[in-house]
C-alpha cells in the first residue's frame, strides 16, 4: 500500500459522512440487524486468533514483486483449508477462491501478495507487548489475513449470496510490479468483475476513491567508456545524466508549483560506472512522476522527455572524438489515474458501513490496485485493513490489533450488502 492522501480534519470527515444517502444508511442498518450478520460479527471476534496466526505466517514468507510464488502457494493452501467452490491460480499469478452465488454478478475482494522488501530481508515477526514488528506485517499481510477470515465466515456460517464472490490474493502491486496482477485481471478477461474491493489501507475510516496516476522510467545514457586520462574527450554518460536531472528540475519544479491539481516528480535512484579513474560506459536513473490529473501527469512527462533529449544533444556537442552517446528511455511503470463517483452504490455502502460501526468515513486518493478498475469505470474502493500501525515500507514496520475486528466487520458489511443475501 502506497502513500495515501487523506483528509483527516473532523470538520471535513463530518461533511463527508453527510454525503451518505438515507437509502444506504437504512440498508446497512437493516442488514446489520439480521441474525446472520449478528452471528458473523460474533464469529469474526471469535476468529481473532485465526486471523492473527495467518497474519504472522504470511508475513514470514518473503514476497518481493516477481518473486511471490512461495507466498502465493501458501496463501492458496490457506484458502483451500478454509474451503470454497473452487480455488485456483489465474494466468497472471493471482490466486482466487470462488464462492458461487445464484446470479451472474461478480465481486472480487483482495489483499496484495507482494511486499517492497528484497528476498533476503529478515521478516521474522517480533513481539513487544501487544505490538508486532516485521517488514510487511501490515502492508499487506494483514489484508490477506482479513480476506481469509472473511472467506471462513462465509463458508462456516453457510452464507448464501446472489453474487459470486472471489476472495483473492493479487501479485505485483508494489513498486516495479506496476499493478501487474490486477492489470492481468482486467486485460485478460479471465474474470468479469462488476465490483472490486481492495483491502490495503490503515484504519477503519479510510476509503480510496481516487487513483493517483504515475509514470515511471529508467533512463540509461550509453557511451564507449574508457580511461579517465588516456581516453579523455570521450562522451561521458554521467555528465549527461547530471545535465538531464538539472534540465528536468529547472522546468519541472516551476510547473509543479502552478495552479491546478498536485503533480510530483522525483529522481529515485541513480547508478553506473566502474571506477573513479574510468569514464563510464553507462549511467542510469529511475524517475517517478505522479498526479491525480492525467493531463498534469502527461505534461510533466513531456517536460521530462524534453530534458533527456536536450541533455543528450548538449553533451554530445562536447565530444572530442567521433563517438557519440545514446540514451534508452524505458517506461517501467504506468499506473492510470481515475476515480469512482461518491454516489456509486459501492462507495455509499462503504461509507454507510463505516459510519454504522462508529467511524468517520474519509474519502481520499492513493496508488493501489484500485487504480485499474477506476480507470476502466468499474466500481471499486480500497478500504482499511484495521488495527493500528506505522512505518509501512520500512524495516521497522509495526502493527497492533487495536479494534482490528471493526475493519473485518466493515469489509463483511460492504461485501454482503453488495453481494446481497440469497434467502
Amino acid at each position: 500500500m502506497k502513500q495515501f492522501i487523506f483528509i483527516i480534519s473532523i470538520a471535513i470527515a463530518s461533511s463527508q459522512s453527510s454525503l451518505i444517502t438515507k437509502k444506504y444508511k437504512d440498508e446497512i442498518k437493516q442488514l446489520s440487524e439480521q441474525d446472520i450478520v449478528k452471528k458473523a460479527f460474533d464469529y469474526i471476534e471469535e476468529l481473532e486468533p485465526f486471523t492473527l496466526k495467518n497474519n504472522i505466517t504470511i508475513t514470514e514468507i518473503p514476497a518481493p514483486p516477481f518473486n511471490e510464488e512461495k507466498r502465493s502457494k501458501a496463501f492458496k493452501a490457506m484458502l483451500e483449508s478454509v474451503g470454497a467452490d473452487e480455488v485456483f491460480f489465474d494466468g497472471g499469478g493471482n490466486v482466487h477462491a470462488l464462492k458461487k452465488g445464484s446470479m451472474d454478478t461478480n465481486i472480487l475482494i483482495e489483499g496484495h501478495i507482494d511486499t517492497v522488501f528484497p528476498m533476503d530481508t529478515d521478516v521474522k515477526v517480533r513481539f513487544s507487548g501487544d505490538t508486532l514488528f516485521a517488514p510487511g506485517i501490515g502492508d499487506d499481510s494483514r489484508g490477506l489475513s482479513v480476506v481469509l477470515t472473511l472467506l471462513k465466515v462465509f463458508q462456516d456460517l453457510n452464507i448464501k449470496t446472489k453474487a459470486n464472490i472471489y476472495f483473492s490474493g493479487i501479485v505485483g502491486e508494489e513498486g516495479l510490479g506496476d499493478l501487474s496482477g490486477v492489470k492481468y485481471l482486467f486485460n485478460s478477461g479471465s474474470i468479469s468483475i462488476d465490483y472490486y474491493i481492495a483491502v490495503d489501507g490503515g484504519g477503519l475510516d479510510r476509503i480510496v476513491t481516487t487513483a493517483v496516476g504515475s509514470h515511471r522510467y529508467k533512463v540509461t545514457f550509453k557511451g564507449p567508456g574508457g580511461h579517465s586520462w588516456g581516453a579523455f574527450g570521450l562522451v561521458n554518460p554521467h555528465h549527461a545524466l547530471g545535465r538531464a536531472i538539472e534540465y528536468f528540475t529547472n522546468d519541472a519544479d516551476p510547473y509543479s508549483r502552478t495552479k491546478g491539481d498536485k503533480v510530483s516528480y522525483s529522481v529515485g535512484r541513480i547508478g553506473g560506472g566502474t571506477s573513479i579513474n574510468s569514464i563510464p560506459f553507462e549511467s542510469w536513473m529511475e524517475v517517478d512522476m505522479r498526479s491525480e490529473n492525467p493531463k498534469r501527469l502527461n505534461k510533466m512527462d513531456k517536460i521530462f522527455q524534453k530534458a533527456i533529449k536536450k541533455a543528450l544533444k548538449d553533451q554530445n556537442k562536447l565530444a572530442r572524438t567521433k563517438d557519440r552517446m545514446t540514451v534508452d528511455i524505458d517506461m517501467v511503470g504506468n499506473r492510470p489515474a481515475g476515480k469512482v463517483d461518491v454516489n456509486n452504490a459501492l462507495v455509499q455502502r462503504a461509507m454507510a458501513s463505516i459510519a454504522y460501526l462508529g467511524g468517520n468515513p474519509t474519502l481520499g486518493s492513493g496508488s493501489t490496485n484500485s487504480n485499474i478498475p477506476f480507470s476502466k469505470q468499474v466500481p471499486a474502493v480500497t478500504i482499511g485493513r484495521g488495527g493500528e500501525g506505522k512505518n509501512a515500507h520500512a524495516l521497522n514496520e509495526w502493527w497492533m490489533n487495536k479494534n482490528g475486528d471493526l475493519a473485518i466487520k466493515n469489509a463483511f458489511l460492504i461485501l454482503l450488502s453488495t453481494a446481497e443475501l440469497d434467502i
